[in-house]
């Protein structure tokens, strides 16, 4: 397929758009820049791409396109809630209006990136499938929803929009992202020899490799229209339903010398749930999450020394609100930040 992949200069775009490649698909990118200069280790190889802002896409850069990966989006919760009107005008208003100018340029398929957080604050210890109750906490997981709920009005006979919620992600990108769980808990032990753990542990969370989240999308795309047609998907595996502190304690294992310490100082967080990924595996048999939480740890570890993260990259250069306020202030984000 010709595949138009937006955020293909991000965290997740960044391994995706390899896997597409591998699979035989025509990529072009589109991304406004933000974080491309993220980079640790080797600079990737980025497919031809548009550099623009999500929320001036023009309805010429649709045209002959077969499907849409939508992955762009202000993609944290700390984000977020700095500026949430900014989330909600780059994360929802812009997603549906891409999804428009898609439709009406003859798009047949549109992936749209969500999230498991959108079950937010559901709390117990019982595995949450696609019909549960969406219960976000946050502006990020919000503006999923709500997104979720406009592109189901816009399925039709020739439209085929697919929702996939990924569980949290982790893994090596050359486009690094140390603000996410596994990820950062990696960083923090690899530079101090602490898996420092701020709440209580307990809270569960779903994990995926970013490299199954790529296969998920890959999937999609070439499956039967009827299979997926304006449907939700959890992206991910039951064996990755882990507590925070399951998580550390992988950490501790993976990287060498490093002892973990729960402080608690943030006390019980709201956000827990544990997830149900049994309606991809029924509709996509030949999908199925490889990577194990355990195998990540050790994965990141390995990145990690291989290519000498320090902690000035950690604490800056590869956490998405520390990056963002940073250029800001150096009046280097102009139109992805006007109001």
């Amino acid at each position: 397929m010709r595949v138009l992949l937006t955020g293909h200069q991000g965290y997740l775009g960044t391994v995706m758009a390899r896997h597409l490649a591998v699979a035989g698909h025509d990529v072009t990118g589109l991304d406004s820049g933000l974080f491309a200069a993220c980079v640790l280790g080797p600079a990737p190889a980025d497919p031809p791409g548009h550099r623009i802002d999500l929320r001036d896409v023009r309805a010429e850069l649709l045209e002959g396109v077969d499907a849409v990966i939508h992955l762009a989006a202000l993609s944290n919760d700390p984000l977020g809630a700095l500026t949430p009107e900014l989330t909600y005008d780059i994360n929802h208003h812009a997603s549906v209006r891409l999804a428009r100018l898609a439709r009406d340029a003859g798009v047949r398929r549109f992936l749209y990136a969500s999230t498991c957080s959108v079950y937010g604050a559901s709390g117990g210890d019982d595995l949450l499938g696609e019909d549960a109750p969406l219960r976000p906490v946050t502006p990020y997981a919000e503006s999923k929803v709500r997104v979720e709920d406009e592109l189901v009005e816009l399925a039709d006979d020739r439209f085929t929009p697919v929702f996939l919620r990924n569980a949290t992600a982790f893994g090596f990108s050359p486009r690094l992202r140390a603000d996410i769980v596994l990820n950062n808990l990696v960083g923090h032990a690899h530079l101090t020899g602490e898996v420092r753990v701020l709440s209580d542990g307990t809270p569960w969370r779903p994990l995926v490799h970013v490299a199954d989240i790529a296969d998920a999308f890959a999937a999609v795309l070439d499956a039967p229209r009827e299979a997926v047609h304006a449907r939700a998907f959890n992206v991910g595996g039951e064996q990755n339903n882990l507590t925070v502190a399951d998580i550390a304690e992988h950490v501790v294992e993976a990287v060498p010398g490093s002892r973990l310490l729960i402080t608690g100082e943030t006390g019980a967080d709201p956000r827990s749930y544990r997830v149900d990924f049994s309606r991809i595996r029924r509709a996509l048999p030949g999908f199925h999450a490889r990577w194990t939480v355990k195998a990540g740890a050790v994965e990141l570890a390995d990145a990690y020394r291989a290519h000498g993260l320090t902690e000035d990259g950690f604490r800056r250069r590869f956490t998405r609100l520390a990056w963002l306020a940073e250029r800001r202030a150096a009046g280097t984000v102009s139109a992805e930040l006007r109001p």
